[in-house]
């Protein structure tokens, strides 16, 4: 919220989700230059049955006209239980000093409606304040009406799929880098990897196929009016071969279609290039 309203919009945080039409028609009747961008941010704490309704009144503003987005956030079980404690703050769910895990799963079970409504889902769980903000400005505030915004990103199996994926795709089937002594400490960014992947039959062959795939999958989504789009690419430790594919496919994409981002969620700042720290 704090990042949208450095944008330019106007934002009202834990509004009760039964006044989002009413906060909506207020502001555009107002005369505030900033009345055409405004962000709204609900949880759990509103009734169950105000929640279970919210994605209907989205699509009743859809239909008068407002571009609407639903942004989903969310953590792992653990990474909240140690943000919890970290900051030793209250779940607003945990009442009369209940368990905090039980809490948590409450609330899952409350927001699953908006969760499967949403038209972008961001998993914090290993993102730093500064890299949402990242995301949020790439991914919500430069996305123009009626646009699809692809991400592209690389990820370990060791470290978990992303929850965030549409698609998902697995290296694991390839030549591995990692054995080589010389690209081990190496990733899918440099040159002597790329130079490895490429000349193998069966990495072309799988960059091939997922380029054909998706460049004919894209206008689908594109046409039924989705916004945004993630796709997972995957290896062992999300070093080598699946941050090799991912930057391959994106150039491939951007041929055809704009926005195409990137993220690899495990290569440190160090391993990324500087538009890419």
């Amino acid at each position: 919220m704090h990042v949208l309203e450095d944008l330019g919009y106007y934002c009202i945080d834990n509004i009760p989700a039964a006044l989002l039409k009413s906060a909506v028609h207020e502001v555009q009747s107002g005369e505030r230059a900033s009345a055409d961008l405004l962000a709204v941010g609900v949880d759990a704490r509103n009734r169950p049955a105000d929640l279970q309704a919210l994605p209907g009144l989205i699509d009743d503003l859809r239909e008068q006209g407002v571009h609407t987005d639903i942004v989903f956030l969310h953590a792992s079980d653990e990474v909240l239980l140690k943000r919890y404690s970290e900051t030793r703050r209250r779940h607003p769910l945990a009442e009369h000093g209940g368990e905090l895990r039980t809490a948590i799963n409450t609330e899952r079970e409350i927001l699953t409606q908006i969760n499967n409504a949403a038209d972008l889902i961001i998993d914090t769980s290993r993102t730093s304040i500064y890299e949402l903000a990242s995301v949020i400005r790439e991914r919500v505030d430069r996305r123009q009406s009626n646009t699809l915004s692809v991400l592209i990103e690389s990820f370990g199996y060791k470290h978990r799929i992303p929850a965030d994926a549409d698609f998902v795709f697995d290296m694991r089937c390839l030549p591995n880098p990692y054995w080589s002594v010389d690209l081990r400490g190496l990733t899918g960014l440099d040159r002597e990897v790329i130079d490895f992947l490429n000349s193998h039959e069966s990495f072309t062959a799988m960059y091939e196929d997922i380029v054909a795939f998706l460049n004919r999958w894209i206008p689908r989504f594109e046409e039924a009016q989705r916004g945004y789009l993630t796709i997972a690419i995957g290896c062992t430790g999300g070093q080598h071969r699946s941050v090799c594919m991912a930057e391959k496919l994106a150039a491939a994409l951007r041929e055809q279609h704009k926005p195409i981002l990137t993220r690899h969620n495990n290569l440190t700042s160090r391993q990324l290039r500087p538009d890419q720290a």
